[in-house]
């Protein structure tokens, strides 16, 4: 008897439970403040017309100008499939399967599991302690056979940053034994907090970044990854021939012109000043226990009634991101910071809720 297909298949991909995207998850909403998404289409259109050519592996003036913008050289930047293939080519060139392991501090971003399950590689996990930061102690007694620790600063969810202090120990316990990968995909939201500048002093930090968030280029799959050059020859040695296609890479290089990073600035300042009023009209509703402080284009809120806050939000078309399965944050959603108008009509939603008062983003 032959056997089913999914018999056939490995067994930790069987068991593996899929990273739930936005997308994914579904929803039949007009306003979609679940996916950390700038809320306006850019302007760019594409200028290449070479199709018939298979692209670059790592266009020239892509990378060129990602250095240029984020002050390194271009042999210290490696551009690939969203930030989210960096995470899984460093599995793939640094751990071995049933034997290394990778850590990360949970609640953060989902992917790191999701990669280290899916080819096959051990993942630890050390909580985060008050305010998400590093439980140092408890890091350095899970090192032993670890290779990378990941390291999301702005977090997600949270949206709250690492200490640089307690990044500096993590690098100093780990020099020499693992690599520690800085997910920066919101730094530019708060610039002044990246660790750009400390490539120089350990060859075995990395960076990752992304046009996902504050270049509203989601819809393109443009990530970084930004280390010392021993660790980008080893990256090239596992990507794909081609990991970006033409179109991708002639909108990523107009992203990175000056005017390209000129319209990014704008944007990142209109959605400060959009979250400095969500913030404040969120804190007057009742139905909301807490809000977090944020550093990026999101808000992470606790709810007296979470299940019912983002079920009747649901319904009328305003989507927003359930954070209740992540450790330590039961009744906590995350919100995305749309356009203002957005925004205003998510706070009239919750003024419909019990008990909720009257608010305003005005």
């Amino acid at each position: 008897m032959s056997q089913s297909i999914e018999a056939l298949a490995r067994a930790n991909v069987r068991a593996l439970t899929p990273y739930q995207s936005a997308r994914r998850l579904g929803g039949k909403g007009d306003v979609w403040l679940n996916a950390n998404e700038y809320p306006v289409a850019v302007p760019f259109e594409l200028s290449q017309q070479t199709l018939n050519r298979y692209p670059e592996c790592q266009p020239t003036q892509v990378i060129e100008r990602y250095a240029a913008y984020a002050g390194l050289l271009a042999e210290q930047v490696l551009v690939s499939r969203g930030a989210d293939e960096g995470i899984e080519l460093l599995m793939r060139a640094f751990c071995e399967p049933g034997k290394d392991a990778v850590l990360f501090c949970p609640p953060t971003y989902g992917m790191y599991s999701v990669s280290a399950e899916t080819i096959g590689i051990e993942y630890r996990t050390v909580p985060t302690r008050e305010g998400w930061q590093l439980d140092l102690s408890a890091i350095a007694a899970q090192l032993n056979g670890v290779k990378l620790v990941y390291l999301c600063s702005p977090n997600n969810p949270t949206g709250n940053l690492v200490n640089p202090d307690e990044i500096r120990q993590l690098l100093e316990m780990t020099r020499g034994n693992a690599l520690v990968v800085a997910d920066e995909a919101y730094i530019e939201f708060c610039p002044q907090a990246s660790l750009t500048t400390w490539l120089k002093d350990y060859p075995h930090l990395v960076i990752l970044r992304t046009l996902s968030k504050a270049f509203a280029l989601a819809g393109l799959r443009c990530g970084f990854t930004l280390a010392n050059k021993p660790v980008i020859d080893l990256l090239m040695k596992v990507i794909a021939p081609y990991p970006l296609s033409t179109p991708v890479a002639d909108i990523a290089a107009q992203a990175l012109s000056d005017h390209g990073i000129a319209l990014m600035r704008e944007h990142v300042a209109e959605i400060l000043a959009t979250r400095r009023l969500l913030i404040d009209a969120l804190k007057t509703c009742d139905c909301v226990e807490q809000v977090f402080d944020s550093e990026t284009n999101y808000v992470l809120a606790r709810f007296t009634a979470s299940s019912q806050v983002f079920k009747t939000l649901w319904d009328e078309g305003i989507i927003l991101r359930d954070q209740n399965k992540q450790p330590g944050l039961a009744g906590c959603l995350r919100i995305s910071i749309g356009t203002r108008e957005e925004c205003q009509r998510t706070i009239a939603a919750l003024k419909t809720l019990p008990g909720t008062a009257a608010v305003s983003m005005e």
